[in-house]
């Protein structure tokens, strides 16, 4: 009855046994035996299993277990072909890694991964399992070169989970954002105005530089890096790199910061006037060229302007790019300095002698000269006769007896030109010259060959609504007034002469200053009119050959007349 009950109830139990071990499931199991190509574990089932001994080896065929060890593995038969239940120890670490991981999502837990390649859309990640992140959720901001990312071990947070189809997604962003949160709230509580605080330099743009305090983004603008020039934040900073600053103003509304660098050095333009005083000879390096000037580089935060006017004593600079070029060391004297407005004002034609302190002893009034036209405006021709010194010859001096509308009427650019100094202006930088007095002005002696009372014999040049021109010689013209036409009265004078026609008229007045000659045809036929004009014309012919004796005599011969009539 005994031996009944005892089998029966090892039977029951052997039964029981059986039933809860079940295919898929995972289990525990005691190692049996080991050899070269399986391991032995005991389930507690009817029969030993059987697992691949790679499955218990590491990467160098080290096995990693020992008999009476205790390992997981998953039942995958209950019963093989020669009746032995079938095990797996890689896919038990594969069931309870994915619960692992099911349970990290569900507890929104962090997990740990390498990230191991790069993907379409963003990067792959070993968790155990292969999982997915993309790239907007690898940092806060976009990162441009996903390879750098490649072996970094760091943690995740699970945004997306599907066991059954084996898809996993990943998000560092979130994390980042969290902790960014957290610190956030911490600096917020801390910074303050004129405090001198770390950071690390996050983004770099044309204006400036975006600088992490830990939590919260600084700006630290480019006028603010350096008392010297800086042309893009990327000649100073790398992305990354780590920096102390200074907090200019901070906005606890808006939550932003200014912030500044150069702040906490030195001022360069501190006593600058003493380190640069006027007249000063100092050489930079040119930083920047504009239409009116270029700014010299003399020390870190201090630069010179040279205005154009200030590059040559005689060439007409237009830009100054024609002088000097970007990065070039020229040198130059201080001019003017202005430290409440950060000005230094810079000459380079001071370095050499001004040509025009010396030009009165070179060109003289009266010198003559010669040179190349290298310039004709409608007021004159402007004659080059040294490297920056141009002479202008007005209108009015090229000829004594032209009527000249416009100089390029006798002149070309490049034409060689001999002309008379007459007068320099050596504050002004002007040089006048003469071409018609290299010759003796006609109407010096006009009155000595046109004396009036002369009759005269012309060709008709021109013929105008109030009279005719007449010529006498080359550049000299009489006038004859409509009225003196004729003894009649005369309505067109047209009606009278002709241009080309050969008249013979009187001369009535000489103006050697107007340069004017009256004639009159109907002169000729008053007697009385030409008695009076020959009158005038013998007395001051007298007077223009009257020697200074001859006044003495005649004043003599007055004075003792008015003794004898007294008497």
């Amino acid at each position: 009855m005994t031996d009944q009950v005892q089998g029966e109830s090892f039977a029951d139990l052997f039964e029981q046994s059986v039933k809860e071990v079940k295919e898929g499931e995972v289990v525990e199991g005691t190692v049996a035996a080991i050899d070269s190509d399986h391991v032995q574990v005991d389930v507690g089932f009817k029969s030993e299993g059987l697992v691949d001994a790679w499955e218990f080896m590491n990467e160098d065929g080290t096995m990693l277990i020992k008999v009476g060890d205790v390992v997981d593995v998953l039942v995958e038969s209950t019963e093989d072909e020669e009746g032995r239940i079938v095990l797996s120890k890689e896919k038990a670490d594969r069931v309870r890694l994915w619960n692992t991981i099911s349970d990290a999502y569900d507890e929104d837990r962090a997990v740990e991964g390498t990230i191991v390649s790069r993907v379409k859309g963003g990067l792959a990640v070993d968790i155990g399992v292969k999982a997915f992140l993309p790239g907007s959720q690898v940092d806060l901001r976009p990162i441009r070169n996903l390879e750098d990312m490649l072996g970094k071990r760091l943690e995740f947070k699970i945004i997306k989970f599907n066991q059954r189809r084996g898809n996993i997604v990943l998000s560092r962003r979130v994390l980042l954002e969290k902790e960014r949160k957290k610190l956030r709230e911490e600096t917020l509580g801390q910074i303050q105005e004129d405090q001198i605080v770390d950071g690390v330099i996050k983004n770099l743009t044309d204006y400036g530089a975006f600088i992490d305090l830990g939590g919260i983004d600084g700006l630290l603008h480019v006028t603010d890096m350096s008392w010297g020039r800086v042309n893009h934040p990327s000649e100073l900073f790398q992305v990354g790199e780590e920096i102390k600053v200074k907090v200019l103003k901070f906005d606890q509304e808006t939550e932003r910061v200014s912030l500044g660098l150069k702040q906490i050095q030195p001022d360069p333009w501190v006593d600058a006037s003493m380190r640069y005083p006027i007249g000063k000879r100092v050489s930079g390096k040119v930083v920047a060229l504009t239409d009116y000037g270029a700014f010299l580089e003399l020390e870190a935060g201090i630069e010179g302007l040279i205005h154009v006017s200030e590059m040559s004593w005689t060439k007409r600079v237009k830009h100054p790019s024609k002088v000097v070029s970007q990065n070039d060391v020229v040198e130059a004297v201080v001019l003017d300095v202005d430290e409440s407005n950060r000005k230094i004002s810079l000459g380079m034609k001071q370095i050499e002698e001004n040509p025009w302190d010396v030009i009165e002893e070179k060109y003289p009034v009266g010198t003559h000269v010669s040179g190349q036209v290298r310039n004709i405006t409608n007021f004159g021709v402007f004659v080059g006769l040294e490297e920056g010194i141009d002479g202008l010859v007005h209108v009015s001096d090229i000829s004594w007896t032209e009527q000249i509308k416009h100089p390029s009427e006798k002149f070309q650019k490049g034409d060689e030109l001999s002309a008379v100094v007459l007068k320099i202006d050596k504050d002004n930088e002007k040089f006048s010259l003469g071409i018609k007095q290299l010759e003796a002005n006609p109407w010096n002696d006009i009155q000595k060959r046109y004396p009036m009372g002369t009759e005269i014999q012309g060709e008709v040049t021109n013929v105008t609504d109030f009279g005719a021109f007449v010529k006498l010689e080359e550049g000299i013209e009489g006038l004859i007034y409509s009225s003196e036409l004729s003894a009649e009265p005369v309505e067109k004078p047209t009606d009278v002469v002709t241009a080309g026609e050969t008249v013979t008229a009187l001369i009535t007045k000489v103006d050697p200053g107007e340069q004017k000659i009256s004639l009159s045809i109907r002169a000729l036929t008053d007697k009385a009119e030409r008695a009076a004009l020959k009158k005038v014309a013998k007395e001051q012919s007298r007077q223009q050959t009257a020697t200074l004796g001859d006044l003495l005599k005649e004043k003599m011969a007055e004075k003792e007349a008015e003794t004898s009539g007294d008497e």
